[in-house]
């Protein structure tokens, strides 16, 4: 029973990582300008929190 229900957490997972994949092109071929300020957005974000962590180690170091 055990792998039976990891079986089907597999197919649902992949099931959302399909449709999650769908749903970007859809939105990037619909919207391009507003999935780009989406990405840039991300990416922004990830770029803040590197310089954050970044800085918290100079502190740490000094």
């Amino acid at each position: 029973m055990l792998a039976e229900g990891n079986a089907r957490v597999k197919w649902v997972k992949r099931i959302v990582i399909a449709l999650v994949v769908v749903f970007a092109f859809f939105y990037m071929i619909t919207r391009p300008e507003d999935a780009a300020n989406a990405v840039e957005g991300a990416v922004g974000a990830v770029w803040n929190g590197v310089e954050s962590v970044g800085r918290f180690f100079t502190s740490l170091a000094t």
